[in-house]
């Protein structure tokens, strides 16, 4: 596992989120390229066949490294899936699942911007 190292928090409107896994920080995105790392790991045809995998809410032990592999590679980690499959959270493997949801939420669900109205 290289780290690139970062600086800085996550930016929710590039869909990255902050997590604390095997005891360092890292950002993670599911990017294009992630994204079809996830397509072809899952056997998925498309971006719709995808999420409708993943809204099933019934994610595998395998889906979730898969997920939190892409997210990590996506945010710069060189970092392969067996290395993933020994990361640990200090909340177990329901914090690793709800990471791995809070990604594909950051991913699919679009951020608001609050605008002021200008008169």
């Amino acid at each position: 596992m290289t780290a690139t190292g970062f600086s800085r928090g996550a930016n929710r409107r590039r869909g990255e989120i902050l997590a604390e896994l095997g005891g360092q920080k890292h950002i993670l995105v599911l990017t294009l390229g992630a994204l079809a790392e996830l397509e072809d790991a899952l056997s998925c045809e498309n971006l719709q066949d995808l999420t409708e995998r993943f809204s099933s809410g019934q994610l595998s032990a395998s889906d979730i490294i898969k997920v939190l592999g892409a997210g990590l590679r996506g945010g710069g980690l060189v970092i392969e899936n067996e290395e993933v499959a020994q990361l640990s959270h200090e909340r177990g493997v329901p914090a690793l699942a709800k990471l791995a949801g809070e990604l594909l939420v950051a991913a699919f669900s679009p951020v608001t911007q609050k605008t002021k109205d200008h008169q």
